[in-house]
């Protein structure tokens, strides 16, 4: 029996995931993925070590590989994560940097220069992306006002996914999904913009050759053989942007489908046929960029999502940590006990999701995360659901806006990602949307879709859809209480308010708080 491999490099954890071609997981291995805050002046400066990456990636590698009867079933590799992090890399492929983790709020004066003598309709009109402060464009302009003798001995910027390609076959190379994500990548042309990159500064040489996720690279070197377990000549090929990828194992490169990622980010997508780059669009806080799926373009809206939960669970919750070490089970299980004894609405109390700054609809870098509508009469557990629920008010303004800019309606959302074993989540975001929400029995989408371009590239599925039909599994299907969902309805358009009338009261603090 034939067996790919994907390997996912999340914010939280490295995985290596490896699949028959009927899409069932044979092993698999994961390592933790590790923040750095290594330096005392500037506490908040976060980055990825690239040796612990690399380091617990292969070490997932090898655990994953370890279960296997015989490696050499094991037909191709690749690679999903993750955007925008890199590393600069010399001609002897050393990094140079470790890579700016997209927590890492230091570009914010980048960010500025960028709005102002580039502008966000200007970079919307070639590559389809919303400007964040952790795009890859401004790390690049970060390094070359304060490390540029880092900056002038590099040969290569790599993305993330790109450097794990790079220790397992040594080729220096991305993809267009990666690519779209630098701010740098026209779309229409799918290569590189010598407009956007003559008016940023950036150098050319920096970086690397783009191609279709599903290329083949390279093979598996003698040296990645040892540090992964994987047979030595294995070809690896292109990957592509985690929640892409995600879309391949559910169909959701095919039109009509809505898919909804949910994990540290959630991003609501859909399929277009060609690149829809107006003003009007831009203004809708979406982004617009090459699919994995051939001859595809992926119109979606993301914000950071799970993170907040992973917030809340680190600061409040011991109490369900203790009762899981003495009681059994995992804190979760008593986190989400006590957000669903809440009632609808959670008392009242409101929580607006920019912990991480705004995504979609607005894209706001100095907007704030916010409590609203507390009283006496909240409880902890009032305040958990308050969480999910702005959560899921969230997905609602993506979809509201993906409807405005490309007339995408959806009759229900497919859920792919971790937050899906959530079934609490899953209901109320059924409940939110007023969709029903179809989780489909497929293990772990994203790197179950690098397994799938794996195949495609060396030959073991014809094409997206055949792999599509040969690895989907119908799943549960959560549909909406017709009790709530006028009740959320009407709440969604006081949760609608919070973010405009906190707005000038957020920005006040972030300058003198965060800036």
């Amino acid at each position: 029996m034939d067996y790919l491999a994907g390997i996912d490099l999340g914010s939280t954890s490295l995985k290596c995931v490896i699949y028959d071609l009927a899409g069932n997981v044979v092993a698999s291995g994961s390592r933790p993925t590790e923040k750095y805050n290594p330096y005392p002046d500037h506490p908040e400066w976060t980055v990825w070590q690239p040796e612990q990456i690399w380091g617990g990636t292969a070490e997932a590698m090898r655990e994953a590989v370890a279960k296997l009867g015989d490696p050499r079933r094991i037909k191709a590799v690749a690679v999903t994560g993750m955007g925008m992090d890199g590393v600069p890399v010399d001609e002897q492929g050393n990094w140079l940097y470790p890579f700016i983790s997209w927590h890492d709020p230091r570009t914010e004066t980048q960010l500025q220069w960028w709005e102002k003598n580039i502008g966000a309709e200007n970079t919307f009109r070639v590559g389809g992306n919303t400007l964040w402060r952790f795009s890859t464009a401004l790390r690049l302009l970060w390094m070359a006002e304060h490390e540029p003798g880092i900056l002038a001995r590099t040969d290569k910027w790599l993305l993330i996914e790109d450097f794990l390609n790079f220790m397992l076959c040594g080729r220096r190379a991305t993809d267009y999904t990666m690519a779209s994500c630098t701010l740098l990548f026209d779309q229409r042309k799918r290569d590189w913009s010598d407009e956007i990159l003559s008016q940023a500064g950036i150098e050319r040489r920096l970086l690397c050759d783009a191609y279709p996720s599903g290329t083949v690279l390279g093979e598996v070197t003698p040296k990645a053989s040892e540090a992964t377990g994987l047979p030595v000549g294995t070809p690896v090929v292109l990957g592509g942007h985690d929640y892409l990828c995600s879309a391949l194992p559910v169909g959701a490169f095919k039109p009509g489908i809505v898919l909804d990622v949910t994990g540290t980010w959630e991003i609501v997508l859909a399929n277009i046929s060609t690149p829809v780059l107006t003003p009007e669009v831009q203004r809708l806080g979406v982004t617009v960029e090459t699919h994995v799926a051939r001859d595809t373009y992926a119109i979606w809206g993301g914000a950071v999502a799970a993170d907040m939960l992973e917030w809340y669970r680190k600061e409040y919750g011991f109490e369900a940590q203790q009762r899981a070490e003495k009681e059994g089970g995992v804190d979760w299980d008593y986190l989400m006990a006590e957000a669903s004894a809440s009632p609808a609405g959670a008392r009242g109390s409101m929580f607006l999701p920019h912990m991480s700054a705004a995504g979609c609809p607005v894209v706001d870098a100095r907007s704030l995360g916010a409590f609203v509508g507390l009283s006496n009469f909240v409880q902890r557990g009032d305040m958990l659901r308050a969480v999910i629920e702005g959560l899921d008010y969230q997905v609602l303004d993506i979809m509201t806006a993906l409807k405005k800019g490309a007339n995408i309606e959806a009759d229900r959302l497919i859920v792919v990602g971790g937050a899906t074993r959530n079934s609490f989540w899953m209901q109320n975001k059924a409940d939110v949307t007023g969709l029903p929400i179809e989780v489909p029995e497929v293990e772990e989408a994203t790197p179950l879709g690098a397994a799938i371009l794996a195949g495609i590239g060396v030959g073991l599925y014809r094409d997206e859809q055949d792999a599509f039909e040969r690895v989907y599994k119908t799943g549960k299907t959560y549909q909406p209480d017709s009790q709530l969902a006028p009740k959320y309805a009407d709440w969604y358009q006081i949760y609608k308010q919070l973010y405009p009338v906190l707005k000038p009261v957020n920005h006040q603090i972030y300058d003198q708080f965060r800036a």
